[in-house]
């Protein structure tokens, strides 16, 4: 009785010896999918392997990466060969040879199994996973790498399919909508309702791989004139506005909905999609802005690396955030409010990851060729933007005219071009800084 319990335990799904049969039983059958040579026959093996592979748990995907990485990795010794022929003899024939022992086998594994139904989803799916590891286990970021390359092609913008989403939309992907949202939380039928309206867009981008699966979306507020708070466009109950009146389109937030497709990039071809539809539909709108948060912001002014002078107002009020953590940025006087609001464009403007804006939005925005237009105080009160942002919220400004000279600029030198406000709010500071150090 006892070792029929113990046999029990060993083989359950969750012990230790049933976690390595699995994932070596997925393994195995990856083997077997390199080694078969019809179509057909590497489908059917390549199926059977990906219902393996999404089987595993936690414990056995991670002996399953183990795998890919020990027994799927190029051959060194090879690769020093083919390397040596070619350097005595740099032919074409040698350098193709080179080049077939560097690619890893894995490669051809990944496109094998994209064959399967439900290949590419699992893919993705398995990069998603993959990625909390690599921290940890470096040694995976070349899995990483093949996934990314093969995924960087398959999932190019002549793939994407552009729709826009409406209360029309299929439950199923509107669902989806309020279950990924990642910059303002959709809160029920109702408040995605209402960002559904008549003075509202909703586009998304889709692959034929995943045709329930939005990749990435963005929604758009018709207003007349530039918005500077997001709450008013939140509001469910806030009344319809005419869009034949609208002369701008906010974009108020932008979510990609699939960590495994994360360094794939989506979102400057969405922006830039999104405004022809937009200026096919309406003539009348000619700015085309965002209502962006700053979401390192107050990490970055509550850090000791921040050296700009800050006032007695402000440390006062900075330590009384890390003694209670409580925002109550209506306790700010006008003039701790102007010190904020010149410190975030500072932030913007001035803050760096090596020559990069250390905030990532702004990376994004800057990299598409916006602008850098105004900084917004109490732009977003929610909980979040206090959190991250103390209420600030930024507009950046797509100039159609202007967007490929700025993208060149800031990718060549790293210029960021900025309004002319941004810029004096910044050089007042920085006057300040001179003059009191």
């Amino acid at each position: 009785m006892k070792f029929t319990r113990l046999l029990r335990s060993l083989t359950r799904p969750g012990s230790a010896p049933a976690r390595r049969e699995s994932a070596r039983r997925a393994i195995e059958l990856c083997h077997l999918v390199l080694t078969q040579r019809g179509e057909a026959s590497v489908a059917q093996v390549a199926a059977e392997a990906t219902r393996s592979i999404r089987s595993l748990g936690d414990g056995a995907i991670d002996r399953f990466f183990d795998g890919l990485v020990d027994e799927f990795s190029p051959d060194a010794d090879r690769i020093r060969e083919n390397a040596r022929q070619y350097a005595d003899d740099p032919t074409h024939t040698h350098l193709l040879q080179l080049q077939a022992a560097i690619e890893s086998p894995r490669l051809e594994l990944f496109r094998r199994l994209n064959m399967a139904p439900g290949g590419t989803s699992a893919l993705v799916d398995l990069r998603r996973q993959l990625l909390p590891t690599l921290r940890e286990r470096p040694q995976r970021s070349a899995i990483d790498a093949d996934l990314l390359h093969l995924l960087r092609s398959w999932f190019n913008r002549g793939f994407l399919v552009l729709q826009r989403i409406d209360w029309r939309t299929p439950a199923l992907i509107l669902e989806r909508l309020i279950q990924h949202e990642a910059v303002h939380q959709i809160q029920g039928w109702g408040d995605l309702h209402r960002r559904l309206e008549a003075d509202r867009r909703c586009y998304a981008f889709f692959h034929p791989s995943l045709p329930d699966e939005p990749l990435i979306f963005i929604e758009v507020a018709l207003t007349r004139g530039l918005a500077a708070s997001v709450q008013p466009l939140l509001d469910s109950a806030a009344p319809l506005a005419d869009p034949g009146e609208a002369d701008c389109a906010v974009f108020y937030s932008i979510t990609n909905c699939q960590p495994g497709l994360r360094g794939v990039s989506f979102g400057n071809f969405l922006i830039k999609t999104a405004v022809e539809d937009l200026q096919r539909e309406f003539r009348r709108i000619r700015t085309f802005a965002t209502l962006s948060p700053l979401p390192g912001f107050l990490d970055w002014l509550t850090s000791s690396k921040v050296g700009e002078p800050r006032s007695a107002e402000l440390q006062r009020w900075l330590r009384r955030l890390a003694d209670d953590g409580v925002l109550d940025d209506g306790r700010m006087s006008d003039e701790l409010r102007r010190e904020v609001t010149a410190l975030g464009a500072y932030y913007l403007l001035r803050a760096k990851r090596g020559s990069e804006p250390l905030d990532s939005v702004a990376r994004f925005h800057l990299t598409n060729g916006a602008r850098l237009e105004r900084i917004n105080w109490r732009g977003d009160t929610s909980g979040a933007g206090l959190r991250q942002s103390l209420g600030l919220s930024v507009n950046y400004v797509y100039r159609l005219a202007d967007v490929e000279r700025n993208h060149e600029s800031y990718a060549k030198t790293g210029k960021i071009v900025a309004s002319p406000e941004i810029d004096t709010l910044v050089r007042t500071l920085e006057r300040r800084q001179t003059a009191t150090a």
